[in-house]
């Protein structure tokens, strides 16, 4: 029943390394089940989505972020008969490669690089991390993903120019990816959006009247929901409210890229590639209330007086972890010094920093970076 444009497991690529078939699991839903069962993935439960584990344990973190943009690219990919198994892995795998302490982790990891006349991208570090990192197998390095999976992870949010990323060539920069990785970009900001709304809340950065009051879809729905349940509490009204606008944009996604795909005309997968642009889009009317909520968040919460703190601390924890490990590399583990025989060592230090989780890399900072403090006093 899939769409003639949706990309079918038998159409894949391939994987790098040559592997039988499963006899009742297809490759996408193999690829879907490396990555659940990665060590990566778990990692993702103990890295900061926005807010930090020990304001709450109500607040979402990369693991419970990636669990519903998987719940609604499925609804998504289902009502436009698109790949599925295919949607699932690529909504599974495509925070991997998030540092600890969400955008501010990747920022210092940037400006540090920099420095080595290298970059770090999240996308590319989730690429390293699947292909290179995960070691489960005896037949080949990594978890030896189908060409699809590895695609979209680094090409579902944005575009690679194959002058400036010549190690990226294999993935046909010139072309945009399936309709299954165009997808996830915007489920992920459908999730995180309307999440972060409520853990700004719960978090008492926001309060109900803040978000009714300059959030103007929030504020039309939030009419409609009182409309209908006036004695109920405030916080379900806010909870009726934000269920609503979540699935007036995921209607929305559903319908104007439907529209969008029936325009162009696209029959194949191979259509899809060649398209001059992307072909999953909101409408104009919820398209601007989309970046409304954005900008909102951005304003009132990421950047908010009351994150400074926590943000201003994980880039000195990060910051004086990556250059201790430049001082000191013989402090890190035999694995990675193993690396240094193939690699320069900013790429290793970077690795390793990267792949901890906010708990790990505390805990490696008051080891070594905190003693070392005290030890010079």
């Amino acid at each position: 029943m899939l769409a003639p444009y949706a990309l079918r497991a038998e159409e894949s690529r391939g994987r790098r390394y040559s592997e039988p078939g499963h006899p009742y699991r297809n490759d996408f839903q193999r690829d879907r089940d490396r990555v659940v069962h990665s060590r990566a993935f778990r990692r993702l439960e103990n890295k900061t989505q926005v807010f930090t584990r020990r304001r709450s344990d109500h607040f979402r973190n990369r693991l419970t972020h990636t669990i519903e943009v998987a719940q609604i690219s499925r609804t998504i990919a289902a009502e436009l008969r698109l790949n599925e198994d295919l949607v699932e892995a690529l909504a599974l795998v495509h925070d991997v490669g998030h540092p600890p302490f969400g955008h501010a982790g990747e920022r210092v990891l940037n400006a540090a690089m920099q420095e080595y006349g290298e970059r770090f991208d999240h996308n590319l570090h989730a690429l390293r991390t699947v292909e290179q990192f995960e070691q489960r197998y005896a037949d080949f390095p990594g978890l030896n993903l189908t060409f699809e999976v590895r695609e979209g992870i680094i090409k579902h949010s944005r575009d690679y120019d194959v002058k400036e990323f010549p190690q990226l060539a294999e993935y046909l920069l010139d072309q945009r990816p399936p309709l299954e990785a165009q997808l996830i970009d915007l489920t992920d900001e459908i999730a995180y959006s309307t999440a972060d709304l409520d853990d700004g809340v719960e978090a008492g950065i926001l309060t109900h009247e803040q978000v009714r009051r300059d959030v103007p879809v929030f504020a039309e729905v939030y009419e409609e929901v009182e409309r209908l349940y006036p004695n109920a509490a405030e916080k379900l009204k806010f909870n009726e409210t934000l269920k609503r606008v979540l699935d007036r944009f995921v209607s929305d996604l559903i319908a104007h890229s439907g529209k969008l795909v029936r325009e162009a005309g696209v029959q194949s997968v191979e259509d899809v590639r060649s398209f001059p642009q992307r072909l999953f889009a909101f409408s104009p009317q919820v398209d601007k209330e989309r970046r409304q909520v954005k900008e909102f968040l951005y304003e009132n919460v990421y950047f908010s007086p009351a994150l400074r703190r926590d943000k201003q601390q994980a880039e000195q924890v990060i910051g004086e972890m990556f250059s201790f490990f430049m001082k000191f590399p013989r402090e890190l583990p035999a694995s990675y010094q193993e690396k240094l025989r193939h690699e320069p060592l900013h790429w290793i230090v970077c690795d390793f920093v990267g792949g901890m989780t906010d708990g790990y890399i505390f805990e490696q900072h008051r080891r070594f970076c905190s003693a070392k403090k005290k030890a010079n006093v």
